[in-house]
C-alpha cells in the first residue's frame, strides 16, 4: 500500500497518498457546491481572510495582533463549527445518503418521510393543492435560486403553511434537498408535449416533466379532485393513500428506486 507508485520530483506517490487527496478532494468539492451563492460562503471568504492576516502578522511583528491571534487559536475549531453548523450538516448528510454509503450501510425510513406524508395527507383533508420536489441526485440549483430560500427542517405544520391559499409562498413548488426544505414558490417547467393535454392539470403537468427532466420525485396534491399522486421518470401514479405513498417515497427518495408501477 506504501510502495511508491511513481515520482513527482523527488516526492514519491503511493496509493495512500492518491486515496487521501482523493477523499479531499471530494470532500473540499460538495462542500464548495454547499456553500456556493450563501451566507457560508461569505463567511468562508471572512475566515480565510483572518487566516491569512494571523499568518502575515507575525512576518512584520505586530506583537499585539499575533497575540491575539494566539490567545484565539483554541477557539477556531469551535468557531467553524458554530458558524458552519448548517452546511457541515448538509454535508455529512449527503455522504450519509451517497451510493457508495447506502451500498454498505442500509438506510432506515427517515423523519423527514413521516413528515412529508403528514403534511401531504393534512393537505389533501383541508383541500389545499401543492406540489412538493424530493431532490435526489440531480440537483436542481437553477430552480431553486428562482423560488423564495427557505433552508428550514422538513416539518408538517411548516409545509401546511406554505401551501395554505393564504400565504403568499402557495403558489409554485417546494423543494425538499439533503433533509430540509431549500426553497418554495418554485416554478416547475412544463414539457411542449404536456402544454396541451387536457388530462392533466398544471400541476401534473409539472410534476411529470420535472421527473422526466431529472431523477427528483414530485409529490402531486389536487385541490380539485382530492386525491395524492407522486410522478416518477415521467410517470404518475394517482390516487394514493399514506400506506402507498410512504411505500414509495421510501423506495425512491430512501433507496434510490427509480421504478414506479
Amino acid at each position: 500500500m506504501n510502495i511508491p507508485l511513481f515520482k513527482i520530483g523527488f516526492l514519491p506517490v503511493t496509493f495512500i497518498d492518491i486515496l487521501d487527496i482523493t477523499v479531499i478532494s471530494f470532500l473540499i468539492y460538495h462542500l464548495y457546491k454547499l456553500l456556493r451563492g450563501t451566507r457560508g460562503a461569505q463567511m468562508m471568504v471572512g475566515l480565510v481572510i483572518i487566516l491569512l492576516f494571523s499568518s502575515i502578522a507575525p512576518v512584520f511583528q505586530l506583537k499585539g495582533i499575533t497575540w491575539i491571534f494566539e490567545k484565539l487559536s483554541t477557539i477556531w475549531l469551535v468557531a467553524f463549527v458554530i458558524l458552519f453548523q448548517p452546511e457541515i450538516r448538509r454535508l455529512l448528510i449527503f455522504i450519509g445518503q451517497s451510493r457508495i454509503v447506502r451500498f454498505f450501510v442500509q438506510v432506515t425510513g427517515s423523519k423527514v418521510i413521516d413528515e412529508v406524508i403528514k403534511a401531504t395527507v393534512e393537505l389533501r383533508d383541508k383541500g389545499y393543492g401543492a406540489l412538493i420536489v424530493l431532490v435526489r441526485e440531480t440537483g436542481l440549483r437553477a430552480i431553486i435560486e428562482n423560488g423564495v430560500k427557505i433552508q428550514a427542517e422538513v416539518t408538517a405544520p411548516l409545509i401546511l403553511s406554505i401551501f395554505n391559499p393564504r400565504s403568499p409562498l402557495h403558489d409554485g413548488a417546494v423543494i425538499i434537498q439533503n433533509d430540509i426544505i431549500e426553497a418554495a414558490r418554485c416554478i416547475l417547467p412544463i414539457s411542449q408535449e404536456l402544454q396541451d393535454d387536457p388530462n392533466f392539470g398544471t400541476r401534473h403537468k409539472a410534476a411529470m416533466t420535472l421527473s422526466e427532466e431529472s431523477d427528483s420525485m414530485v409529490i402531486v396534491v389536487s385541490e380539485e379532485r382530492g386525491i395524492i399522486s407522486v410522478a416518477i421518470n415521467g410517470k404518475l401514479q394517482t390516487s394514493l393513500g399514506a400506506e402507498e405513498l410512504k411505500r414509495l417515497l421510501e423506495a425512491g427518495y430512501r433507496y434510490g428506486n427509480t421504478t414506479i408501477k
